[in-house]
């Protein structure tokens, strides 16, 4: 199943061991879920998951590991602008999650937020 996973997700998978979040890590693992991702949310994932409030709970292994098995074998997608949705977005930091899920035909943006 092809999905956008906002960093939220990947945040409480990776601080939780026993949650919903890290069940959500545990199939992109055994390639349940394909992750739809553009440089934009690479770039959120990275820097997010590197900031120094999680060192001691991520270690940088664990997000080394898991972003790299990401890029290998997820969807890496151009996403074009949706104007759109840019006018109805709760939140514009959100955008690049909307526009690479429709780009990459997601079936589903996985997210924590209500």
């Amino acid at each position: 199943m092809r999905v956008v996973i906002d960093t939220n997700v990947l945040v409480s998978g990776l601080l939780g061991l026993y949650t919903y979040s890290a069940r959500i890590i545990d199939l992109i693992y055994i390639n349940r879920l394909y992750c739809v991702y553009d440089d934009r949310i690479m770039a959120e994932y990275n820097a997010v998951l590197a900031r120094p409030k999680f060192k001691q709970a991520i270690s940088a292994k664990e997000r080394k590991d898991l972003l790299e098995y990401i890029a290998r074998t997820g969807l890496h997608v151009l996403a074009a602008p949706l104007e759109n949705f840019s006018l109805s977005a709760p939140d514009a930091d959100d955008l690049p999650f909307m526009e690479a899920a429709v780009a990459g035909r997601a079936e589903a943006i996985i997210t924590g937020n209500h």
